[in-house]
C-alpha cells in the first residue's frame, strides 16, 4: 500500500476531469481525494502499487477531449485514513493560476439530451461537464459556479441532485441549468417581447424565410443573422452594418450542407466538427448569395456550436445562414442586450438574446488549412485563453501588440497567455474594450506586469499605453516580433533566418517596413535584405486606395514615360489626378517610403483592376490572391543587388497587359515571382552564414497560394522550414513575439 500526491497542471479545470479522476480511481480501487487548486487539481492517491501506476496511466492516456495536460507532478506521502474517494472543496492555494477552459461547443450527449430530458426538452443552453461556455462566463479562479456570470441562477432541485451525483456527466458543471431555474431566451421584434422559446424559434424562422435580419446573442456576443440565400436581405445587412465589401461568414446546418457549397477535405472537415468550432476558410464551388462573398472564390464556413442554433435549423429548410459579428464598422462586437437593442434598432427587425452575462467579450476564431495543417488567422472562441508554452521565463512581462487585428499577451512562469482578437485600435470604442481586458486579464490569472513590452511605432495606441505607465518598458521592432513568435511556437531559441512579410511596421530607419530577411534569434536582428523603398502618396490614404501604389510604382520604373504607356489602368485615370500623384512624389509631399510586401500586392492587383479602391483592410491582396491558378508556372524577372527590385518584373507586366495576358496567368505569375524570390535570397543567406532553418511569418503567409508554394519549394532545397499553427501570423501573433524578445533580453 502507497499514497501519493499527484499535482496536474494544464487545462483540467471546467472540462469534466475532477469526475474522470473519481470515476478511474474507482476502477482501480484508489482512495483519496481529488480538488481544484489555483494552478490545477491536486489528487490524493492511496493504494496498492500496481493500482497506482494503472490509475496514472488512465489520468495520462484518458483524460476528457477538451483538457490538456502540461505537467504532472507525483510526490510520495504518508498513509491516512481515507473510507473511498471523494472530490472536496476547492482551494484558492497561490498566485499561480490553472489553465482557464475555453468555450466549447455543445456536445452530443445534449443534443440528445435536449430531446429526451423532460426538464431539457428544447432547452437552449444545455451544457454538461464535457461543453459549454467557460472562458466567457469565468470572473475569477478557481473555476467554480459563485465565480462565473452564472451565480445569480439558483439550481432547481433536479440539476442541484445532477451536480452533486459523481456519476452524473453533469457533476460540478458550473452553467449547469434547464427550463426551471436556468437563464432563458427572450425576443423583442415589433415592439412585442415573447420569453417562449418555442414562439420565438417558429418566429425567427418565419423572418430568416421573409428576408429580415436578426441580432442574436451568441456565445461571446451579438451575431447579426439573415438567409444566406437571399441577396436583397444579405445587402441590406452589408449597407446597414456599413461593411461594403468584406465577406460574411456562414454558419450551414450541418457538413453536408457545407460540402454542397463548399470542397472539404479530411483535415478541414476536422477543424469544422471539431469542439472550437472555429469559422474554416474554404474553397467556394457553388454560389451563396453574391453579397455574401463580394467577388472572392472562399467561404468563411462553420457550424453550429450553441443549441440555440441546432434548435433554430430544425425550424428552417434554409441551408445556410449568414452570422456576423454584431458591431458597427471597427467597433467591438456588442455583448449587452439593452446596448443591442439601441444599436441595432435601424438594422435588425428583431433582438433575441438570453438574460446570462458575458463577461469576457470573444469574437468566433477563423482558420485556413494551408499545406495540409490547421493554420489560425483570428484566435478567440474555442481557442483563448489555452497558452502558449515557452522554454523561457516570462513571468511579470505584457506584451501589448501592434495596432491591428490587436491581441495582448502576459507572461505567468513560462506560460504566454495570449488575449482574444481585439480588433483595430482606431477608436475608443475597441481601445476602451482592449484596456478593459488587460485589467480582467490581471486579475483572472493574478497578474502584476513588471515589464511592458510594445511595438516601435509610438503612436500606436497599444504603445501608448505603456508609455503612460509607470513600469519598465521595452521597445520591439515589428518585424523581429513576428518572427520570434513563430519561433516561440516551435519551441526555437537559435539563430534562424526570417521572413517577414506583410503590409507596415515601423523599421528601425524610421520608414515603413513589410518584406523583410532577417537574421535573428530573440535576443536581436540584422536586416540581410529587403523589397526596394516605394513612395507611398498619401500615406495611410494609399492602403485604402491601392491605385496610388501601383502610380508609385510605375514611376519609379519608368519615370516621366508613365503617360506614355497606354494601358487600361491609366487610360482610365483623370490626368489631373495622376499629375498630383507625381507631383507630391517629386516634392516629397506626404509619401513615406514603405518596403511592405503587403504594398507590392496593392500595386500589382490594382495594376491588374482587380481593386483599385480597398473597402476593408488586405481586400486587394485577397482579390488577387482568388485569380491564382496552379497549373502556370511561370513567372516574372527580379534583381537582387543591396535591394531586392522589381522594375524588371513591372515592365514585363506592362508588356503582358498590352499582350491582352489573361489577369488570372498574370496575378499568378505574380505570386510565382514572389516565391522565386524567398527561394533565391534564402539560398544567398545559407551559402554565407550556413543557416538551414528558415521561419515565415507576416500576414503575407496568410496567403495559401503563396505559403502552401513557398515552404514546398524550400523544403524540396533541404531547409527546414517553421511557419504559423497555433498562433496568428498576422499582427495577432505579434504581442508573443514581443513577450519572448523581452523574456530572453531579460535573462
Amino acid at each position: 500500500m502507497a499514497a501519493f500526491k499527484i499535482k496536474v497542471e494544464g487545462l483540467v479545470q471546467g472540462v469534466g476531469f475532477r469526475p474522470y479522476v473519481y470515476r478511474i480511481a474507482q476502477k482501480y480501487n484508489i482512495s483519496g481525494t481529488v480538488k481544484n487548486i489555483t494552478d490545477g487539481v491536486e489528487i490524493i492517491a492511496q493504494g496498492e502499487n500496481n493500482d497506482i501506476k494503472s490509475f496514472l496511466d488512465g489520468i495520462n492516456k484518458g483524460a476528457p477531449g477538451a483538457a490538456q495536460l502540461e505537467n504532472i507532478t507525483v510526490v510520495e506521502t504518508g498513509l491516512q485514513s481515507f473510507s473511498g474517494f471523494a472530490i472536496v472543496q476547492s482551494e484558492d492555494n497561490s498566485h499561480t493560476i490553472t489553465g482557464i477552459s475555453p468555450d466549447i461547443a455543445v456536445c452530443d450527449d445534449c443534443l440528445k439530451d435536449m430531446a429526451t430530458q423532460p426538464h431539457r426538452l428544447s432547452y437552449p443552453l444545455i451544457n454538461c461537464t464535457n461543453c459549454g461556455p467557460r472562458f466567457t462566463i469565468i470572473k475569477d479562479l478557481p473555476y467554480d459556479r459563485g465565480n462565473t456570470t452564472m451565480q445569480p441562477f439558483e439550481m432547481c432541485q433536479v440539476c442541484w441532485e445532477e451536480y452533486n451525483n459523481i456519476l452524473d456527466r453533469r457533476f460540478h458543471a458550473q452553467p449547469l441549468a434547464c427550463n426551471h431555474c436556468g437563464p432563458t431566451y427572450q425576443m423583442v421584434a415589433d415592439n412585442k417581447h415573447t420569453n417562449i422559446t418555442s414562439e420565438i424559434l417558429i418566429s425567427a424562422a418565419e423572418m430568416l424565410a421573409n428576408g429580415k435580419i436578426i441580432a442574436l446573442k451568441g456565445t461571446g456576443g451579438f451575431h447579426l443573422m439573415c438567409n444566406a440565400l437571399d441577396d436583397a436581405a444579405v445587402s441590406r445587412l452589408r449597407a446597414s452594418k456599413k461593411r461594403e465589401g468584406k465577406p460574411f461568414a456562414v454558419l450551414f446546418r450541418n457538413i453536408g450542407a457545407i460540402q454542397q457549397y463548399a470542397a472539404v477535405n479530411s483535415i478541414e472537415e476536422e477543424s469544422l466538427t471539431s469542439w472550437r468550432r472555429p469559422i474554416v476558410l474554404l474553397q467556394m464551388k457553388k454560389q451563396l448569395a453574391a453579397s455574401v462573398t463580394q467577388g472572392l472564390n472562399t467561404i468563411g464556413a462553420f457550424l453550429p456550436y450553441m443549441p440555440f442554433h441546432y434548435l433554430l435549423f430544425e425550424k428552417t429548410d434554409l441551408p445556410a445562414l449568414v452570422l456576423t459579428s454584431g458591431n458597427l464598422a471597427d467597433e467591438p462586437i456588442v455583448t449587452d442586450e439593452d446596448k443591442a437593442k439601441l444599436v441595432f434598432k435601424d438594422i435588425a427587425d428583431a433582438v433575441i438574446y438570453y438574460n446570462r452575462e458575458i463577461y469576457n467579450r470573444t469574437d468566433d476564431s477563423v482558420v485556413r488549412v494551408i499545406a495540409g495543417k490547421e493554420r489560425v488567422l483570428r484566435r478567440s472562441r474555442g481557442y483563448v485563453p489555452s497558452p502558449v508554452k515557452t522554454s523561457l521565463k516570462v513571468d511579470g512581462i505584457l506584451a501589448t501588440g501592434a495596432e491591428l487585428v490587436n491581441c495582448f499577451c502576459i507572461g505567468k512562469g513560462q506560460q504566454a497567455i495570449l488575449s482574444q482578437h481585439i480588433g483595430d485600435l482606431k477608436n475608443i470604442e475597441t481601445f476602451t474594450f482592449y484596456t478593459e481586458t488587460i485589467e480582467k486579464f490581471k486579475r483572472l490569472f493574478r497578474f502584476h506586469p513588471e515589464l511592458m513590452v510594445h511595438d516601435l511605432h509610438p503612436d500606436y495606441l497599444s504603445s501608448k499605453y505603456v508609455l503612460g505607465q509607470d513600469t519598465e518598458k521595452l521597445a520591439v521592432q515589428h518585424h523581429h516580433a513576428h518572427i520570434a513568435s513563430c519561433i516561440a511556437e516551435h519551441g526555437l531559441d537559435e539563430k534562424v533566418i526570417g521572413v517577414s512579410f506583410d503590409g507596415t511596421g515601423l523599421g528601425e530607419d524610421g520608414h515603413i517596413w513589410g518584406s523583410e530577411f532577417l537574421i535573428c534569434d530573440l535576443e536581436g536582428f540584422e536586416r540581410y535584405l529587403h523589397f526596394r523603398y516605394i513612395p507611398l502618396p498619401g500615406g495611410d490614404k494609399a492602403v485604402e486606395e491601392p491605385w496610388r501604389t501601383a502610380v508609385s510604382y510605375l514611376y519609379q520604373v519608368f519615370g516621366p514615360h508613365i503617360k506614355l504607356l497606354d494601358i487600361p489602368f491609366l487610360n482610365k485615370m483623370e490626368e489631373k489626378k495622376l499629375d498630383r500623384i507625381i507631383e507630391a512624389i517629386d516634392k516629397n509631399i506626404n509619401v513615406p517610403l514603405s518596403s511592405g510586401a503587403g504594398r507590392l500586392f496593392d500595386a500589382v492587383a490594382a495594376l491588374l483592376d482587380v481593386c483599385t479602391v480597398a473597402n476593408y483592410h488586405a481586400e486587394a491582396p485577397m482579390h488577387l490572391e482568388a485569380l491564382t491558378v496552379g497549373s502556370v508556372s511561370s513567372r516574372y524577372e527580379i534583381a537582387v543587388g543591396e535591394v531586392i527590385s522589381f522594375a524588371e518584373m513591372f515592365q514585363q507586366l506592362i508588356e503582358d497587359i498590352k499582350k491582352r495576358t489573361p489577369v488570372e496567368i498574370m496575378a499568378t505569375k505574380f505570386h510565382n515571382t514572389i516565391i522565386y524570390t524567398v527561394l533565391k535570397v534564402v539560398l544567398k543567406i545559407r551559402r554565407e552564414t550556413a543557416l538551414n532553418k528558415v521561419v515565415l511569418s507576416g500576414g503575407t503567409f496568410q496567403n495559401k497560394y503563396l505559403t502552401e508554394r513557398v515552404e514546398a519549394l524550400l523544403e524540396k532545397n533541404n531547409f527546414e522550414v517553421f511557419s504559423h499553427h497555433r498562433v496568428p501570423c498576422n499582427d495577432g501573433g505579434i504581442a508573443l513575439g514581443q513577450l519572448v524578445i523581452a523574456a530572453k533580453r531579460r535573462k
